[in-house]
């Protein structure tokens, strides 16, 4: 009775925790051997069967026949055996014998002190398969609902499951409080010691891609296809998309109806802007609708060097940099080109940048500009485009010279300017009067 007894105690916890009652029976075979050790010191020659339907547990010992016992955990004489067993008259000392264990020897102490050893394998069990569930699961969006909030993390819980979006998975411009429920998209699953850590992600360009995916059915159906994203999470994002079906416009199917698939992944980001580019095998055409919604009056591409030069007007040259940047640089990583964007007057002092180079400047030290050299840095406007960490790179480079060399070419460009300024007066000045 008291097997079925035990048996139903830890069904109840398992059925609590969602434990496979296959699972429940083997955290109980390992449970006893546990016990057993703890009692005796070792449990190498016992084993378990556990029949969870039955209620049953059968807890055998395997001896060895001895004429004394010096061991009682592995030795039992053959006196013994016949109480235990009248018909095994014929086993003789030396001979192996198999004792069948009540559980009911093991004393109410030595079961709840074996309490903390089960939980912690439900525990176990439980984490692996939550693991198990999201490792599966990667690329899916989730919804959950933020259980706590800390700096550097969010944690959001679904059921028996913690899940982790890191600070620089977040949208820079989103707060959460406890109790909101949010969507997120699961980007990595990982087994560590304190259990499975699944990471998700809001600012990751698959999530936006998920948001179209269930926005828009012909993205689902294979119809349209999103062939490339770019996002600055919260502040804007650009996708290339085609349609393999010629009676669909791609872009129209993804704004919808008076926008309304488009304003729904808009709120979902928090305002995000999002451009949708169509796909263009034409790298012109391309790059034009890549830098929207600026619109380039020239463009100088170099395709070897997937590098082009966009003139825009005046007025519009703000708008195709973007804030910070933003723009230029989100159509740079959706084309996969490098793209330099200039006002007409600012591309010609350019030119004549690309053709100073930087071992004609009597005032850069030959070694300087060798070491610049080998890094691809030769002229004056590519010394003006490259990071500072490419530069620092270079041997020879500190950010001391760097500050040197900086100063040295400003005040060229100046100097190029004022003559320039100079050369327009003079020209204003030799128009003769009508």
């Amino acid at each position: 009775m008291i097997n079925r007894e035990l048996i139903e105690v830890f069904s109840e916890i398992a059925r609590d925790k969602n434990v496979d009652r296959s699972e429940l029976g083997s955290i109980i075979e390992q449970l006893f051997l546990y016990i057993i050790e703890k009692q005796n010191g070792d449990s190498s020659n016992c084993s378990v069967i556990v029949n969870i339907d039955k209620g049953e547990i059968e807890i055998y010992a395997e001896k060895t026949i001895v004429d004394k016992v010096s061991d009682p955990n592995f030795e039992i004489t053959l006196d013994e055996v016949l109480k235990l067993d009248p018909d095994l008259s014929d086993l003789q000392i030396g001979d192996p014998f198999v004792e069948v264990i009540d559980p009911r020897i093991f004393s109410r102490r030595i079961i709840a002190h074996a309490k903390q050893f089960f939980s912690q394998r439900i525990v176990d069990v439980e984490r692996k398969y939550i693991y198990e569930d999201y490792a599966n699961r990667v690329g899916e969006i989730i919804i959950g609902v933020v259980h706590q909030v800390q700096r550097d993390n969010i944690f959001i819980n679904i059921d028996h499951a913690e899940l982790r979006m890191p600070r620089k998975e977040q949208i820079p411009s989103e707060r959460f409080r406890r109790g909101d429920t949010t969507r997120a998209v699961i980007k990595s699953v990982e087994i560590t010691a304190k259990g499975p850590d699944i990471v998700v992600s809001r600012a990751d360009n698959h999530f936006l891609y998920k948001l179209f995916e269930m926005e828009v059915p012909e993205i689902e159906d294979g119809i349209i296809e999103i062939t490339k994203i770019a996002r600055h999470p919260g502040e804007r994002a650009k996708i290339i998309v085609r349609s393999h079906d010629r009676r669909i416009d791609a872009v129209g199917a993804c704004v919808g109806m008076r926008g309304s698939r488009i304003q729904a992944i808009v709120r979902e980001l928090n305002n995000e802007k999002i451009d949708i580019v169509n796909h263009s095998d034409k790298p012109e055409v391309l790059i034009t609708r890549a830098l929207s919604p600026a619109k380039p009056t020239e463009l100088h591409i170099d395709d070897e060097r997937k590098y082009c030069v966009a003139l825009f007007d005046k007025e519009e040259l703000e708008t195709a940099i973007g804030k910070g940047g933003v723009n230029i640089n989100l159509a740079s990583r959706l084309i996969d080109y490098k793209i330099d964007a200039f006002a007409p007057d600012e591309y010609k002092i350019y030119q004549r940048n690309q053709e100073i180079t930087l071992s004609s400047l009597s005032e850069i030290p030959k070694d300087i500009a060798k070491s610049l050299a080998k890094i691809n840095v030769t002229n004056v406007a590519e010394l003006l485009s490259a990071s500072e960490d490419k530069l620092l790179s270079a041997d020879k480079i500190n950010e001391d010279n760097l500050e040197q060399i900086y100063d040295l070419i400003q005040s060229l460009i100046e100097v190029d300017k004022k003559e320039e300024s100079e050369e327009e007066t003079t020209d204003q000045d030799e128009i003769p009067n009508s």
